[in-house]
């Protein structure tokens, strides 16, 4: 299946018995000389071509006063000037000529194609709306076959695709050879379009007429995402062509089979696409519930790990316990691979399982154990009044174990999903309406408008309002629900590992007085310690380490509520909508959509091909891993001064627009309203002393300046429309 020229060229040709090679023909686009170039014919028809290809509706006000050209002009080929101004991305003019009658859905070209897929071609999705929403017909075909959906995958605009489907489009519209969107998508390698289709319900058994699937056509080029999600979604993976070609046999012939081997691993199949079953006990329960079992199963193993570790250490000499822990530790981490081989595909590696917060879990409740039943009683009953450090110590675990309970299982600010197609369709005509239609403001997982500050997080599958990171010690989102929670668990955290420490060598100086100085290596007054209670020791120190990550994340966290500003902005700078607005509001030679509308600087991107809100980072090694993990990079960012906030960058010399000053960033998070030890609703918080919902807030604070006197809290909602 070559894809077949969509625009211009009017080649033709058959479907294939199989596959083409990777190397097969790309889908051609409109002649830059033919749309740039001369156009042939007399003075004024080129002259009116001309006029609409620039907008230059002024002129062609006074070619239509003459009375000789009307909009519903054709050329020999049958090109219309709507058909110019559609795929030069002139809006206006497109406005002006429907006003004056042009035939909307005028076929011309050598493709016969209409004004909305020369559009469609190239991904001028304000342009297509205004054809849509003016009678276009996007279920016509050209001469190929293809209508504007078809049309609209071969460049992989996600944006305009949603935008199509929003229309009532049927999902699974086939070309003249049977091929669907879906497998459209799946062929050119495009796996965010292949789970756009796959949501909106496309069907993975369609098959064309040589009896490919998408699943095969996946396999033409090779994208392991677009196979693993097409196999997620329930593909048949011995799927028969009319030929008898499976999937597998297509990968073998394409030399895509590294590609086919290693989705059917991610989603639990082996080489030859039959489920892997474990045959280890409680494997049942496992294929019943995989992400229920591998969330509880991780979150309990390093309970065993960090109590065989500190065990063993504690419990042999020197020389044999690290080695001996050291196996057991390798042991458990071996049965932890067995049984994450299983996991769903989300969840193959241990930082995307609770595993990080089960070790964190599992040290608190050693420290807690070990401080009821052997530190308290030997501590309590002194005469140096140690009993209001046991005190202490008590409120603050307790209050590190509460925050840290709510900072897991609470909603981070999840923000709100649209209730069904009309109400998402009415937001995305909301956004159009405002030129605000791309990714920076609209969500394409979610299909929700993004609000101010808010992040689509992968983990979570969620948007989140006020998004600060996602966190692996707490298995959550941290966002605008559950931050302030977050700092606190931090705060108890470090001050009870201070307090704890102190209890130890209390304990420890006490109980080591009369112990033996013999041991291996170590002096001999550590030696009476460690032969006195060596566990008891090993985990004081253990807790201490905690205090490393825990110090840098405070401090990061503090520098942050001063400036007002969220881990993510820190890191990648601030999300400025109104700029990100201002610039898809050009074409891609910089016209501006609607001459009424200038804006100051600016050119548009291709939408769609980034995702929302995605940033270019890098992955490193084992040490990047880590740092990340910990928190070392934002620290060392924060620290030395190179992060976004201080940043030199064009984007972020503008400064921070939700910072207040200090004092005021700092009364905005601390003094929040929302209760601490109750349920909040979900975005509520305070700016500038002001009640806000970042769940629904959309606007610029300099806007909200402004408007702060026409509105109560100071943002303004989607409207609220019925649909």
């Amino acid at each position: 299946m070559a894809p077949h020229d969509a625009s211009g060229s009017g080649s033709t040709h058959a479907a294939p018995a199989q596959p083409p090679s990777k190397s097969g023909t790309a889908t051609p686009k409109l002649n830059n000389e033919v749309e740039l170039g001369d156009l042939p014919g007399d003075a004024a028809p080129a002259d009116i071509m001309q006029m609409a290809r620039v907008g230059d509706i002024a002129a062609m006000e006074k070619l239509f006063e003459t009375g000789d050209y009307d909009a519903t002009y054709t050329d020999e080929e049958g090109i219309t000037p709507l058909h110019w101004a559609a795929i030069n991305n002139q809006y206006a003019m497109c406005k002006y000529l429907i006003e004056h009658g042009a035939e909307i859905n005028r076929k011309g070209g050598e493709s016969i194609a209409t004004p909305l897929q020369w559009a469609a071609q190239r991904c001028h999705y304000y342009t297509v709306h205004l054809l849509l929403q003016h009678g276009a017909d996007p279920l016509i075909t050209d001469s190929q076959g293809y209508n504007t959906l078809h049309i609209s995958t071969f460049n992989g605009n996600v944006l305009l695709i949603v935008l199509l489907l929003h229309q009532g489009i049927p999902v699974d519209v086939e070309d003249q050879y049977g091929h669907t969107g879906l497998m459209w998508s799946a062929y050119k390698g495009f796996p965010a379009c292949v789970d756009v289709f796959l949501r909106w319900g496309a069907s993975v058994h369609a098959r064309d007429e040589q009896g490919f699937t998408a699943l095969h056509w996946a396999l033409v080029k090779g994208s392991a995402g677009c196979v693993q999600k097409l196999i997620e979604y329930g593909a048949d993976r011995f799927a028969k062509t009319t030929t008898g070609k499976t999937p597998a046999i297509t990968a073998e012939e394409l030399h895509t089979i590294g590609a086919w081997h290693k989705a059917l691993k991610e989603c639990g199949y082996d080489e030859d696409g039959n489920a892997i079953v474990p045959s280890w006990p409680g494997a049942t329960y496992l294929l019943q519930d995989r992400r229920g079992f591998i969330t509880k199963f991780f979150f309990l193993l390093p309970f065993a790990l960090v109590f065989a570790v500190m065990y063993i250490v504690s419990g042999m000499p020197i020389y044999a316990g690290i080695p001996i822990a050291a196996v057991a530790g390798y042991a458990i981490n071996w049965v932890g691979k067995e049984v994450i081989a299983y996991a769903p595909s989300d969840m193959r590696t241990f930082e995307r399982t609770p595993w990080m917060s089960g070790i964190f879990a599992a040290s608190l409740f050693l420290v807690g154990l070990n401080w009821i039943f052997t530190v308290l009683g030997n501590t309590v009953r002194g005469e140096d009044g140690t009993w209001l450090t046991n005190l202490a110590f008590a409120i603050f675990f307790s209050m590190t174990l509460w925050f840290y309970v709510r900072c897991m299982s609470d909603d981070p600010g999840f923000v709100p999903k649209m209730n069904g197609i009309a109400e998402q369709k009415a937001v995305i005509d909301d956004l159009i309406s405002l030129w605000k239609f791309d990714e920076s403001n609209f969500c394409v997982p979610c299909m929700i408008r993004t609000p101010l500050r808010s992040k689509h997080c992968k983990r979570c599958q969620r948007c989140v309002a006020k998004h600060d990171h996602h966190c692996p010690w707490v298995y959550n989102c941290i966002g605008v629900n559950n931050h302030r929670h977050f700092f606190l668990y931090l705060i108890n955290l470090a001050l009870g590992i201070v307090v704890y420490d102190w209890l130890s060598y209390l304990y420890l100086s006490k109980i080591s007085v009369d112990a033996s100085e013999e041991c291996n290596v170590l002096s001999p007054a550590l030696c009476r310690v460690v032969n006195a209670d060596g566990y008891s020791l090993l985990l004081a120190v253990w807790a201490s380490l905690q205090l490393l990550w825990v110090s840098m994340l405070m401090f990061v966290q503090f520098v942050q509520v001063t400036r007002a500003m969220t881990t993510y902005e820190n890191m990648f700078g601030v999300d400025y909508k109104t700029a990100s607005s201002l610039n898809s509001t050009f074409t891609a030679t910089g016209a501006p959509l609607d001459q009424a509308q200038v804006p100051p600087s600016g050119s548009a991107g291709d939408a769609g091909a980034r995702g929302h809100g995605h940033h270019g980072h890098k992955h490193g090694g084992f040490l990047t891993k880590w740092g990340k993990l910990l928190g070392v990079d934002a620290f060392i960012e924060t620290a030395s001064g190179r992060g976004a906030a201080t940043s030199t960058g064009a984007k972020r010399r503008r400064g921070n627009p939700y910072s207040r000053g200090c004092i005021t960033n700092c009364k905005d998070f601390w003094c929040d309203p929302a209760p601490l030890f109750g349920k909040r609703e979900t975005g509520v918080a305070v700016l500038d002393g002001h009640i806000v919902n970042y769940t629904d807030m959309y606007e610029s604070p300099a806007a909200m300046e402004v408007t702060r006197g026409r509105r109560s809290g100071g943002y303004e909602a989607v409207s609220a429309q019925e649909v």
